[in-house]
């Protein structure tokens, strides 16, 4: 759990936040009938099939021996007489087919808003690439790519992310998703913020502006989520997009979740052991306990995800486990985090510098819990992989804003809230003295290149250094796709505001925080990193939002190479441009 105790006397009150768990029966993979007489592969050519697959298809959840296929009935097309016929194949005219399946569970199929996810794990070839489609009632779905993992013991020659974080619908296009449909990349990591669960994205009057055809209404309607309907209904929404489907058709996905697939900053309330955050009813535990797990239902759903689900589990904490990790033959070891779930509530005074040290916070503060922590901190420090790489959701590194006794560290939603917790994690990096150590994080709505150390010293004036620490390691943020930035905040024009920005904002944030080495928050889009046995590339793209094209203007922001073996950032945008 968190590594703490239950509140004394909450034992009523645990049972009812319990009873409202048990209403979601999360386990909706299907193993479908391998049986070629009960598989329908007649295709009508002339049928569209948006009008059976609203949201098209996708892949996930990869593994050496297969992947999760997933994909979703229009309800007006369900018929219980008719199955649903999965087909995999090694080219995209699927003459070579390798498996082919039925799905036949009409109540499981009604029961999980006509979502279908099937296992093929133990079917498959490792580091192998497939095509696949869905067949209902002789309509093909749009035929989908997929990867498979390769096996633990083997030496690709490299492997590729693109890197997706805060694709919020109502603040602009998704252009970026197009250009990530067209990388030559392994599999897509996506860091969380899938989906925004308010109405108007909490950014009126913040500098966001109105898109046609990006409007919304919640079935419940109010303007914030209220219901398991509400989640869905966001996730029908975004995956409609046509640009959004294109990434998901062409890479298989590996998904972490961050705050808005559930409630905005939401954290764990020890006093009531219940999830609370900003919502109208935060402080109600049994109503955050249900909304929660309603949210945690549509993302399991809509997400072609692998992880662990254990319905007999005590709390949310216990039933369904998002940290894990994937290995990609001994070139890069990845490990994901579930930073929402465990966390403290946020701190209630001003974050100065004199008041974030590691020292000023309770012994036990944690963003992770405990048991998780020890994971994390195991699996990085024994990792035999050439790249060890940490899909941090929140800024790891800190971030301050100021200069002397008046710094203040304002992203108190990343590790500078958790400065006891971050010291304890990366002083065990540091012991075992790891190689090649990369934090790839989203969430901040910025683009950063920075050096991770094993201490960051509070006080600066002068730019004379933030952190005087041993490096450890490198962190890379990708951009959001669309969500509000700090440049868009500030209601400036776009040539203004990229000026304005690119040489005080930035210039300011890398003299303030010396180990950041680029900082833009005038961009959006996506990156991609690269790990090879010569070094780790990243480089970050700008796509504009404001086009709803897939002729939108795309340019570099910066790029990085790091040397194995190395703890240094080099600058390569000029082979970019």
């Amino acid at each position: 759990m968190n590594g703490r105790d239950k509140p004394a006397g909450n034992g009523g009150r645990h049972a009812e936040l319990l009873s409202a768990l048990d209403s979601h029966d999360l386990a909706s993979t299907i193993d479908p009938i391998e049986d070629s007489d009960t598989a329908d592969s007649d295709v009508d050519q002339r049928a569209d099939p948006a009008d059976v697959f609203p949201q098209s298809v996708a892949s996930g959840g990869p593994t050496s021996t297969g992947v999760i296929l997933w994909t979703r009935l229009h309800p007006e097309q369900f018929d219980p007489n008719e199955s649903l016929t999965v087909q995999v194949a090694t080219d995209i005219e699927f003459a070579d087919i390798v498996f082919e399946g039925a799905v036949t569970d009409e109540i499981r199929i009604k029961a999980h808003d006509y979502t279908i996810k099937v296992d093929l794990d133990g079917r498959l070839e490792s580091d192998t690439e497939y095509y696949y489609r869905f067949i209902y009632n002789s309509v093909a779905s749009r035929t989908g790519r997929c990867q498979t993992l390769p096996t633990p013991d083997s030496s690709p020659e490299s492997v590729s992310f693109a890197v997706l974080t805060c694709q919020n619908y109502l603040n602009g296009y998704f252009p970026a998703l197009h250009y990530v449909a067209e990388e030559d990349v392994d599999f897509v990591l996506h860091l969380g913020d899938f989906i925004y669960e308010s109405e108007d994205g909490a950014f009126k009057g913040l500098g966001s502006y109105e898109y046609e055809g990006r409007e919304k209404q919640l079935p419940s309607g109010r303007d914030r989520v209220w219901s398991l309907e509400d989640y869905r209904y966001l996730y029908r929404t975004y995956r409609s997009d046509r640009f959004l489907q294109e990434a998901l058709e062409n890479h298989t996905l590996i998904a972490s979740w961050d705050d808005h697939e559930m409630v905005n900053d939401i954290y764990w309330d020890h006093t009531t052991d219940a999830p609370a955050g900003d919502h109208p009813r935060g402080d109600d535990p049994e109503f955050m306990s249900e909304l929660v797990a309603d949210g945690i239902h549509a993302w399991w759903e809509f997400m072609p995800a692998r992880v662990s689900y254990n319905p007999g589990g005590e709390s949310l904490q216990e039933r369904i486990q998002l940290w894990r990790e994937l290995e990609f033959g001994d070139r890069c070891h990845l490990l994901l985090t579930d930073e929402r779930l465990f966390r403290d509530p946020p701190r209630e005074a001003i974050p100065t510098a004199d008041n974030v040290g590691p020292h000023r916070e309770p012994p036990g503060r944690t963003m992770l819990g405990e048991e998780q922590r020890e994971w994390l901190i195991k699996g990085i420090t024994t990792d035999e992989a050439q790249w060890t790489v940490w899909a941090d959701e929140v800024l790891t590194s800190p971030f301050r804003f100021g200069s002397g006794p008046l710094s203040v560290y304002p992203v108190q939603g990343g590790w500078d809230g958790y400065t006891r917790e971050r010291q304890r994690i990366t002083e065990a990096i540091a012991a075992e003295a790891v190689e090649n150590f990369v934090s790839i994080t989203g969430d901040m709505h910025c683009c950063i290149a920075a050096y991770l150390q094993d201490s960051y010293p509070g006080r600066v004036s002068g730019g004379s250094g933030v952190a005087q620490g041993k490096r450890i390691g490198v962190e890379f943020m990708t951009p959001a796709t669309t969500s509000l930035n700090a440049a868009e905040a500030l209601h400036l024009t776009r040539g203004l505001r990229n000026r304005l920005t690119k040489s005080i904002l930035s210039r300011l944030v890398e003299w303030m925080n010396p180990h950041i080495e680029f900082f833009d928050s005038h961009h959006w889009g996506y990156s991609v990193i690269e790990f090879t046995p010569e070094e780790c590339r990243y480089v970050a793209y700008a796509v504009d939002k404001t086009e709803n094209s897939d002729d939108a203007d795309k340019t570099v922001i910066t790029a990085y190479r790091v040397s194995d073996g190395t703890k240094n950032l080099v600058e390569i945008t000029e082979d970019y441009i």
